[in-house]
């Protein structure tokens, strides 16, 4: 493992999704998960989204469409809140939902905009 890579994937993962969201996904890793935290911290955080060619906003809108298109509904979650958190609008956030639809599905896009609509409503009332 590289130090820096991880320490930079660490610091950006908190920011991104939130210090508290980092801590608890660290503090239940297990002699099972504990590499894929490493794996996840070290290269998706670090190697990839630590990159400099494009913003964290635009990486964000790029995972909401890949997310959606994958059907994973727990990570859409997780970053629908960081991509409001890269300064990604709710207008933005619907239009790369609309784009899915077109390019990926319509029913894609209804269960993407369904989640979002729900982590607005949770964020909206905090």
């Amino acid at each position: 493992m590289d130090d820096d890579t991880y320490a930079r994937g660490k610091r950006i993962r908190s920011a991104v999704l939130g210090r508290a969201y980092v801590e608890n996904a660290t503090a239940n890793a297990d002699d099972f998960s504990r590499p894929l935290q490493d794996l996840v911290t070290e290269y998706c955080w670090g190697a990839v989204w630590g990159r400099e060619e494009l913003p964290l906003a635009t990486r964000s809108m790029l995972n909401l469409a890949m997310i959606a298109v994958l059907n994973r509904p727990q990570e859409l979650r997780t970053h629908l809140r960081g991509a409001l958190n890269n300064g990604v609008s709710r207008e933005e956030i619907r239009e790369v939902f609309l784009q899915v639809a077109v390019y990926a599905g319509v029913p894609a896009a209804v269960d993407s905009f369904r989640i979002a609509r729900e982590v607005f409503d949770e964020i909206d009332a905090q």
